[in-house]
């Protein structure tokens, strides 16, 4: 392939070695594309890219060495002397690196319909909700998220919830191959700062809500620089559909340049859902709603509260953009399950137990307060906080639980290099700012043995913060441990 047609879309200066003489990137020929030194080879085209702990263009001098054809960078590197590798300069190599990647795997995104999903939270259930409905409707759909990548058959453990832009191309044009017309994937801030999803314009944006969250140290400053980030998807996408009650969607908004579409419970919304009613029987949540707007139908959701319903008219928004019919939407809304995400799990006709990814404050200060509304017996909930990570995560969700739950089980999450007992007792100083009952029991199989035995008619039990999860990480190891086994295990021996 030729360099030229890979910097198309990029404003560049390319010249030779340490000379600085212009060249004709037509005239160079590159054999493929990376942005990691071990894999550089002969023609190759290496990206210099600073990341938090390691800067590519130090890497410079070795890719030439090892006869790189060429090299990206946004600042001066060091080279041998007499070197005639073609130095590409550019404002800024990440952003550079999307298009380029874009370019190398033919732009798979012009080949199918792209719909990206960000906010803070709901963008794993919407994917899978979204998903559902298309398939349902006949459309063969990846899917990029937090828990896996979905091509055809394939599932692929996800690193990232956005991969880098690279990584992005390659599953689009693998999907491509596989016969999908269609893509769905979570779209995270870092993703969107980092410049992951430029080189292509998103069919459809989705904007699902805004709280603070991701903000320190190699992420983002402030709220603000956070809510930026999130607003940029909307400068590069032909339709916004966005949660039209969030209190930050004027600014998610400010320099869009997409056809708007809102949904929500607000008489604004261009989509509404009205008529709520809550389903609870043992073992199963959910919600009954009809919608008003340009769409009008009935549905049915299996996952508990309002913000099930944001979820879902979301969905619904989107499959209708893309053509489906009402009579395709319902069925596949109401049989639609994520793992990890308020995913019920039958234990018994007396309560309803539950496994759900929340593992922060606001995230389980959401799903306690929209159970509550269930009138529960008790509401029990089970959880415990990760090592080597920010004490106080612990002391707030301690006082969260303390406060919207009735009884508490503190127990062992993802302890890294610490003492589980220490981050137990760092959550029990959160718990003692309230009055709520509590018990600790460290080993995670008996907590929720606990849980199960002591089950009440009419209880709801929450299994929070592992969700999706399916290991254990204690001393740098990750040790294989799936709740889902785990309650199976408790049910056999109790047989």
């Amino acid at each position: 392939m030729k360099l030229s047609n890979l910097l198309e879309k990029l404003e560049f200066e390319v010249t030779r070695g340490n000379s600085g003489e212009k060249i004709n990137p037509s005239v160079v020929e590159i054999k493929d594309v990376v942005n990691d030194n071990r894999k550089i080879s002969e023609g190759s085209l290496f990206i210099c890219i600073k990341g938090a702990n390691f800067d590519g263009h130090s890497c410079a001098k070795e890719a030439a060495e090892k006869k790189a054809a060429a090299i990206v960078v946004s600042q001066d590197v060091e080279l041998p002397e007499g070197s005639d590798i073609a130095v590409v300069r550019v404002k800024d190599t990440r952003y550079a690196m999307a298009f380029i990647s874009a370019a190398y795997f033919g732009n798979p995104a012009s080949k199918l319909k792209t719909i990206g999903i960000t906010g803070t939270k709901g963008k794993t259930t919407t994917t899978y909700l979204i998903r559902n409905m298309l398939e349902n409707a006949g459309h063969k759909v990846g899917l990029i998220g937090t828990i896996e990548v979905i091509i055809g058959d394939e599932h692929i453990h996800a690193e990232n919830t956005t991969p880098e832009s690279f990584a992005l191309q390659e599953y689009m044009a693998k999907m491509v191959e596989a016969g999908c017309d269609s893509v769905v994937m979570e779209v995270s801030s870092q993703g969107l700062m980092l410049h992951r999803t430029q080189g292509f314009t998103f069919d459809i944006g989705i904007f699902t809500n805004i709280e603070p969250d991701h903000i320190g140290p190699n992420e983002h400053t402030d709220f603000e620089d956070y809510m930026h980030c999130k607003s940029l998807l909307f400068k590069q996408c032909k339709v916004g559909i966005l949660n039209g009650d969030d209190v930050h969607v004027d600014d998610i908004l400010e320099g869009h340049t997409c056809k708007v579409q809102t949904y929500g419970f607000g008489e604004g919304c261009d989509l509404r859902a009205i008529n709520l009613a809550y389903i609870h029987k043992p073992g199963e949540l959910g919600v009954f709603f009809d919608t008003d707007g340009f769409l009008n139908m009935h549905a049915e959701i299996k996952t508990p509260g309002k913000f099930s319903v944001y979820n879902a008219l979301c969905a619904i928004a989107v499959a209708h953009n893309l053509g489906c019919t009402p009579e395709e939407i319902a069925p596949a809304l109401k049989e639609a399950k994520v793992k990890g995400r308020i995913e019920m799990v039958k234990v018994s006709d007396d309560f309803t137990l539950m496994i759900d990814y929340a593992h922060n404050a606001m995230a389980l200060k959401s799903l306690l307060t929209t159970l509550r509304d269930y009138h529960p017996n008790r509401l029990i909930c089970l959880f415990g906080c990760g090592g080597n990570r920010s004490k106080l995560r612990r002391f707030e969700m301690g006082e969260v639980s303390g406060r919207y739950a009735d009884f508490t089980i503190i127990t062992s999450d993802n302890p890294r290099f610490e003492e589980p007992e220490d981050i137990i007792n760092d959550i029990e100083t959160g718990m003692k700012k309230t009055d709520g009952k509590y018990i600790k029991i460290t080993d995670r199989k008996e907590a929720i043995a606990y849980a199960i035995d002591h089950g009440e008619q009419g209880d709801i039990i929450v299994l929070a913060g592992k969700g999706h999860e399916d290991y254990q990480e204690i001393k740098g190891v990750k040790y294989h441990m799936d709740e889902r086994e785990l309650i199976q295990e408790i049910l056999d021996e109790r047989k």
